[in-house]
């Protein structure tokens, strides 16, 4: 009796894995998925207007409500993708108890756990309401799950991490150095401004980013000069992680979007026998998709509703 009660288990749980995580061809998947992006967005838009004083004395009942219901249901979807957690790909070759540690720590679910816990430590804690409303305010990144757009721009940030923590070291050197330079041209001029490297360290930053507030300002030749050369140091280095993000950008979007040719499909041996009029036929039917590492596309025994071709990769 219990190796069917397992295998039942099995099926459902892979079942509800398909539905969290799974197929464009699911009906039920999708409509999950757009539930649950609507209530990212509710709660979200729920958030932002019960700061408005006005709308909070107004439509606190109805704030509460979608903030109850949301709560609710990514409360339910955290437990299910615990639960399922097994089947995902990554850590389909461990132990179901260390494949449910290995979510915990993902960053997905680290944002599902973040976007209850208010919710939750409003209950049982005294705690300050606009951490809380920082808190829940989180959950707008739960979109990432279910945008391409974003989940391209976290890879891009995550291969170029080490660039990017490069040019963040520079750009802190550059302002560290324009501060101190500043204390030493400007301290005895404005010593109310200027008494200290920390205190001219927010000119330096201000300048840096060119958003030139004019709140403090250097009144010395040497200060002006100083603050000339920080501001072209400012328009150098603001482009370098402008440029590192945008040329990874640029090269992730070319490998998701690549052309189905003529030659690819010629090379799938399947096709090979085929004559140029019946490849180009062919090209008529395909369309070209580019999945991230360990993403499931479909499981040994299930019902295909599309061939794939492994054009690049494993």
């Amino acid at each position: 009796m219990k190796a069917p009660r397992l295998q039942a288990e099995h099926s459902l749980r892979r079942r509800i894995h398909t539905i969290l995580d799974g197929g464009k061809n699911d009906w039920l998947s999708r409509s999950i998925h757009v539930l649950l992006v609507t209530l990212v967005v509710a709660s979200v838009a729920a958030v932002i207007l019960q700061s408005v004083p006005e709308y909070d004395e107004n439509y606190d009942r109805f704030f509460r409500f979608i903030e109850n219901i949301s709560v609710s249901i990514f409360t339910l979807e955290l437990a299910l993708r615990l639960w399922t957690a097994p089947e995902h790909t990554p850590y389909a070759s461990q132990s179901a108890l260390s494949a449910r540690i290995s979510f915990i720590k993902s960053g997905g679910a680290i944002i599902d756990l973040v976007s209850v816990l208010p919710f939750y430590l409003s209950i049982f804690v005294s705690t300050d309401l606009r951490v809380l409303l920082l808190l829940r305010l989180l959950r707008f990144f739960k979109l990432a799950r279910y945008s391409s757009g974003m989940r391209t721009i976290i890879a891009v940030l995550e291969a170029e991490k080490r660039a990017l923590l490069a040019s963040g070291l520079i750009l802190f050197g550059v302002v560290l150095f324009a501060a101190a330079a500043m204390h030493l041209a400007e301290h005895e001029a404005q010593p109310d401004k200027f008494d200290s490297i920390p205190a001219a360290m927010w000119w330096a930053i201000v300048t840096i980013t060119t958003l030139g507030y004019g709140d403090v300002t250097p009144i010395t030749l040497a200060g002006r000069l100083i603050a000339s050369a920080t501001m072209v140091m400012g328009y150098v280095m603001l482009g370098l992680p402008v440029g590192i993000v945008a040329t990874a950008f640029a090269e992730e979007i070319h490998r998701r979007e690549f052309v189905v040719t003529w030659g690819m499909i010629a090379r799938v041996p399947l096709f090979r026998s085929l004559g140029a009029t019946e490849i180009a036929e062919i090209m008529r039917y395909l369309r070209a998709q580019s999945v991230p590492k360990d993403t499931l596309i479909v499981r040994r025994g299930e019902i295909a509703h599309s061939m794939y071709f492994i054009a690049e990769g494993a």
